[in-house]
């Protein structure tokens, strides 16, 4: 069905405007990245541009849109789980619906990938560049992860929104200030809870966007958010980035700091601001239907998008420019943002028609949440081990335990294997 065909029947109740929101976060994200990776200085490896040119970093504050994103999913979440509830379905229908959708292009990426790295292993190349391109490629995917977790988390996040209302992501977000309090005194181990108090306040939001709160209340989101934020940063331990840095002593990134929720308040706060005239904007058929044809590919572009540098870096080791943060380098930009742009939408046209899947109804909860959590466990750490060093063992922390590759892919497969199964649990 085309992106006109799909842009005439949108009902009048839809929300444009979240559509939106979710095709801008990840193509910012996207774009971020090919501007942040650049070659180091002797050729054999990449490094962070904000990194290389300290004077960029408040950038970070309009390109980390990543918490726009997990809004969405929780409006979304909010939205299906109405829906379902209405008709009668159960907890894995909503998982397999919401999860099947996300499984199915990352699993041929991975499968590709996984293809590459034992052909380089085998091969003996498996170092250098390619060895640090099978490493950083499934980086991204911690996203993924996490936003699995929170598709596991959301019925009973959903039933606690309903009793207690804004006291949920408010303790959410005070207990990350605990964590981080905790980090700052040498306990380290506790930070990896914030993946889950900030990303997971941050989509609790997204219910109240959902039942129209969240709209009334832009102008002092984002004056308390960008407060918070300059108070942290400027007077408080935090970093002035919004994403993690080689050599920096602290990321408000990995794992998440109340800065970045605080970063996240803000940016909510101006994103219902922008609501209504984005809103008359998208009733234009044109511009409905390139919302809607970019929501399709966006996805499979954000899984294929650090594949094209890496293809890039490989044809040109010392990049486009030369020196970053120079005239030349600046003036070159739009033709490396061109190559990048032009080698992803070549991995968009291969890859694109596994970007969709019809989700079977019917199954017990318990398969399918245990399916999900495995996948959850399995994505985030394969992010942190990559598949460089596949064939050798090469190890990562996981909640404290080290895991390797394999295991986790693994536990992706046996994961989606449950989420996609119609197992029935007998009732006692």
């Amino acid at each position: 069905m085309t992106s006109a065909t799909l842009a005439a029947r949108t009902p009048v109740t839809r929300d444009r405007y979240a559509d939106l929101l979710r095709v801008a976060s990840l193509g910012i994200v996207i774009c971020g990245h090919w501007l942040m990776a650049v070659p180091d200085e002797d050729g054999e490896g990449i490094t962070n541009v904000l990194a290389v040119v300290p004077v960029l970093q408040p950038l970070t504050w309009l390109f980390q849109v990543m918490p726009l994103f997990f809004l969405v999913g929780g409006f979304g979440h909010a939205r299906a789980l109405g829906s379902l509830e209405r008709r009668g379905g159960g907890y894995a229908d909503f998982v397999r619906a919401r999860v099947s959708r996300l499984l199915r292009p990352a699993a041929v990426f991975l499968a590709v990938w996984v293809l590459l790295a034992v052909a380089a292993g085998l091969a003996g190349q498996d170092r250098g560049m390619v060895r640090l391109g099978l490493r950083t490629v499934v980086q991204p995917l911690w996203f993924l992860g996490v936003y699995l977790g929170l598709v596991a988390l959301a019925p009973v996040m959903l039933r606690l929104h309903r009793r207690y209302g804004v006291a949920v992501p408010i303790a959410m977000l005070a207990a990350a200030g605990v964590v981080d309090l905790l980090r700052f005194h040498g306990h380290s181990q506790p930070a990896v809870l914030n993946l889950l108090l900030v990303w997971g306040g941050v989509h609790q939001l997204g219910f109240f966007y959902a039942d129209r709160t969240l709209q009334r209340h832009g102008p002092a989101l984002a004056v308390l958010g960008m407060g918070t934020v300059l108070l942290l940063t400027t007077f408080g331990p935090y970093p002035v980035s919004m994403v993690g840095l080689p050599g920096s002593r602290m990321s408000n990134m990995s794992p998440p700091s109340t800065a970045l929720a605080a970063h996240s308040i803000w940016l909510i706060g101006v994103a219902m601001l922008l609501r209504a005239p984005a809103t008359r904007w998208l009733e234009r058929a044109r511009v409905w239907q390139a919302v809607i044809a970019a929501n399709g590919l966006a996805m499979t572009a954000f899984l294929w998008h650090l594949s094209a540098v890496f293809v890039l870096l490989t044809i040109l080791p010392t990049g486009i420019g030369g020196t970053p943060g120079t005239p030349a380098w600046w003036l070159t930009r739009p033709v490396w943002l061109a190559a990048a742009a032009a080698l992803t939408s070549a991995f968009v046209l291969v890859f694109r028609r596994f970007d969709t899947t019809i989700p079977r109804p019917g199954g017990s909860a318990a398969p399918a949440a245990i399916g999900v959590t495995l996948c959850t466990l399995g994505i985030i750490g394969l992010s942190a081990v990559g598949l460089g060093g596949l064939l050798t063992g090469h190890k990562a922390a996981l909640l404290g335990i080290e895991v390797t590759a394999p295991l986790t892919l693994a536990m992706i497969a046996v994961g989606a294997g449950l989420v996609r199964a119609r197992i029935v649990v007998p009732r006692r």
